[in-house]
């Protein structure tokens, strides 16, 4: 099978370990800067091209980053209409990038979530906070990744400050309940298809709340119990994501979503849990990889 990784980076941990996987279990498969694709849309004969050479995969894993989410998508756009078959298609990854819309459809599902609110105008800042509950709360903006525009708000008097300076930036924010009991720790679910294949409690570093691992946090293998695996298979199915990391809060009231990953990374949960993860993923593509196989079937 001829599989194409979408990635910048080739150096990548996570893009490094598919190309190994995927050449380990006989397929022909090399790493594509995305970026650097253009495509012909033309009827009938739809093309993605990198230089001068027309690009011909029968799958391909798409590893979009969140700065180019959307000619990413395009991109994979172009693949599934020649009929190439995308572990994530295009239109569920510019729906879990879209961090109020995937809460929407998360909520539409009935899966649990911390209490969210979200507004346009300045003037709505005390509705905001009361709405989940008043300080301590978390603000995030709607564009960040990996922790990054991410602040937790001890008193309300602060949280008025932190959500009027991102009003005045024009930034689109959400405001949540902070899930005190959770103390700094979460957990990755990693799902391919209909299954949990790993998972890792994330803890924070001290003086700290965000327990990524790209600030520091520290990982290790966890269980999950049952109502946080089919929270974390149900989150998939309702983004449309076929690969994807779906991170969790252990709250008083259950499993709470905080974010479901399109391009969640391999090397801290194949490191954490010790789980071939990259071979689990080329082993799905074998399993389900057809021609034609393009159509996402969520609605929203």
């Amino acid at each position: 099978m001829r599989i194409g990784i979408l990635s910048r980076k080739p150096q990548l941990y996570s893009t490094r370990r598919l190309l190994e996987a995927a050449r380990a279990r006989g397929h022909e498969a090399r790493v594509v800067d995305y970026a650097r694709c253009y495509i012909n849309i033309t009827t009938r004969r739809p093309s993605v091209l990198l230089g001068n050479e027309e690009l011909d995969f029968d799958a391909i894993i798409p590893r979009i980053g969140a700065s180019y989410t959307f000619y990413g998508a395009a991109v994979v756009r172009q693949f599934e209409m020649r009929g190439v078959y995308p572990v994530n298609s295009s239109q569920a990854i510019s729906r879990s990038r879209d961090k109020l819309r995937a809460l929407q459809l998360l909520s539409r599902h009935g899966i649990g979530l911390p209490v969210t609110s979200f507004a346009r105008s300045p003037k709505d800042i005390a509705g905001l906070i009361d709405v989940v509950g008043g300080a301590p709360l978390v603000v995030k903006l709607l564009e960040g990744t990996q922790g990054v525009g991410v602040v937790l708000a001890e008193t309300n008097k602060a949280a008025e400050s932190v959500i009027a300076a991102f009003r005045q930036l024009d930034a689109n924010i959400l405001v949540q309940e902070f899930i005190k009991e959770a103390h700094g720790e979460d957990v990755r679910a990693f799902v391919i298809g209909d299954k949990v294949v790993a998972a890792m409690l994330r803890r924070a570093q001290d003086g700290e709340f965000r327990s990524n691992l790209h600030r520091g946090g520290k990982a290790e293998l966890t269980k999950l119990s049952p109502e946080e695996r089919s929270t974390a298979i149900r989150s998939a199915r309702a983004l449309g994501l076929r690969v994807c990391g779906v991170d969790l809060l252990r709250s008083n009231h259950g499993p709470v979503v905080m974010e479901v990953n399109s391009s969640p990374g391999l090397e801290g949960i194949e490191n954490a849990t010790g789980k071939d993860v990259a071979s689990a993923i080329i082993e799905y593509i074998e399993k389900n990889a057809k021609a034609g196989k393009t159509r996402d079937r969520v609605e929203g």
